[in-house]
């Protein structure tokens, strides 16, 4: 894990879910050798379990805790739960503009928060036990060890594999600030378990989790503060899109404490408070709680990776091209080994472990275009390369940019604020990266990433006839951009001559 950050301590506060792990559950008896044993039940193992299952594999999969792993029940189902409430609140609350009056919204949290749960409950069937076993693979409920190369031991049951797939995924990690874990803090996996609003609230990080969150709690009524050591928002987007969220964040009264030296936490009565310095001054955060937002460590202890044979370092577990360990025997996908830590690419990672290690494949992660999201108010969405990271590669890039407030379905929407941008190669037109910035940044991207999956040069775009009108209308106009950088002096000069020529 990364020099700042250490795992949370076990003591830490516990997620009510904790206590809905089954404990009826009985495992079944290893059935002889298996095609694939995959240990983890986040995303990553339940596509590579279900989908090797699905081809006629013998599959087992070992869970030592949650079904859906972080994404199910501490990550994107919850939070976005969330922060749709946040948005019907938002929206209530400024509605003047809209031509409605005597507006207005008053939030009830726990029922937001039964809300969330109730809609997680729902979900969860898809990944439970029961509907896997029923999928045909055999499930193990507790702590999976390696003890040798192609042994895995899960209580009395041993497990031999002809295959196996690391999943276990990564969890919050936390800064080490002195005084923070006595004060006590949330972190992703806790902070759903809170049944009343804070009505000050602290925010360490200023990554998309304390980002996403930080806003749906101002929303909800909290006086929120994020304090983070990154001069700003979100630092590895484009810098014109942070910028953009910073200004909405500061128009709805969240104070930014950035570029900030984090130096300890202590207690006053019920406050907990954070202190920084900043600038060569001393600050003060004070809050009710703490959420801890700054990055994700990942869950290799107990796994025996030493009798597997398999490297990790701080980052995860060690994979090639292909997701291979260094037990050729074993691959690893999702949080567990990549720096892509998104549901949508713990999926995609899974189908090439499928292809891989039971169909001889030769696919190779790389190849994978894999987009993100972050979801504020705006989004910020975000494929391919930026510049700077076309430049160390050598690529020339052409940056092109239309703003939202050219859009005229953004401007009737009153969503003016954001932009459209992509990186193109000058002459071939391919596209080798894009952001986008809008309150449905996720949905528009789409186009684009099929775009670079597919090869298909940014021309397409302008050629594609769009809906109008329609914020995803901005790839239109940037596909005319490029098409217009096309026209050199001597093209124009010629299509004058002709055409003065047909006037004659």
């Amino acid at each position: 894990m990364p020099p700042s950050t250490r795992e949370i301590p076990m003591d830490s506060r516990k997620s009510s879910r904790q206590d809905e792990i089954s404990t009826d559950w009985k495992n079944p008896t290893p059935s002889g050798r298996y095609n694939l044993v995959v240990v983890g039940a986040g995303t990553a193992g339940l596509v590579s379990a279900i989908g090797a299952a699905g081809l006629g594999a013998k599959v087992a999969l070992v869970e030592r805790g949650l079904m859906g792993g972080d994404c199910l029940n501490y990550g994107c189902v919850p939070s976005k739960a969330l922060i749709r409430s946040a948005r019907a609140v938002f929206d209530a609350t400024h509605a003047g503009p809209f031509g409605l009056r005597g507006g207005g919204a008053t939030v009830d949290f726990s029922a937001i928060m039964e809300r969330m749960r109730r809609l997680r409950a729902g979900i969860a069937h898809h990944d439970s036990a029961q509907r896997f076993r029923e999928a045909g693979v055999e499930v193990f409920l507790g702590q999976g060890t390696f003890v040798g190369r192609s042994e895995l031991q899960v209580g009395d049951a041993r497990l031999r594999f002809a295959k196996a797939v690391i999943a276990t995924g990564a969890r919050a990690a936390s800064p080490l600030i002195p005084g923070l874990a006595e004060v006590g803090f949330l972190t992703n996996e806790t902070v759903f378990s809170l049944t009343e609003l804070p009505r000050r609230l602290v925010v360490i990080g200023a990554g998309p989790i304390g980002c996403e969150l930080a806003q749906a709690f101002r929303r909800f009524g909290s006086e929120v503060s994020i304090a983070a050591r990154d001069p700003r928002l979100l630092p590895r987007e484009d810098a014109d899109a942070a910028s953009v969220l910073a200004a909405q964040f500061e128009a709805e009264g969240i104070r930014l404490a950035l570029g900030a030296k984090l130096v300890g936490a202590e207690r006053r009565g019920a406050d907990k408070v954070v202190l920084l310095e900043r600038d060569g001054a001393r600050e003060e955060l004070v809050g009710d709680e703490v959420l801890v937002a700054v990055g994700r460590a990942p869950n290799v202890d107990g796994l025996g990776l030493d009798a597997a044979g398999v490297a990790s370092n701080r980052r995860g577990v060690e994979v090639d091209d292909r997701l291979r360990t260094t037990n050729r025997d074993i691959f690893a996908a999702g949080d567990i080994c990549s720096p892509y830590k998104f549901t949508h690419a713990a999926d995609a990672m899974a189908r090439v472990v499928i292809q891989n290690a039971l169909f001889f494949g030769r696919k190779r992660s790389s190849s994978l275009v894999i987009p993100w999201s972050k979801y504020t108010d705006p989004e910020i969405a975000h494929v391919g390369l930026s510049p700077h990271e076309a430049a160390a590669r050598r690529l020339e890039v052409r940056t092109l940019t239309v703003q939202l407030g050219d859009v005229d379905r953004a401007v009737l929407d009153g969503e003016p604020e954001g932009f459209a941008r992509v990186h193109v190669a000058p002459g071939s037109g391919r596209i080798l990266g894009a952001t986008v910035v809008a309150r449905h940044a996720g949905e528009m991207l789409g186009e684009v990433v099929l775009a670079m999956t597919e090869g298909i040069e940014i021309g397409a775009l302008s050629r594609a006839i769009h809906a109008y009108p329609t914020q995803a209308e901005a790839w239109k106009r940037l596909g005319d951009a490029y098409q217009r950088t096309r026209l050199t002096p001597g093209m124009m000069a010629f299509f004058r001559r002709l055409l003065a020529w047909r006037r004659s």
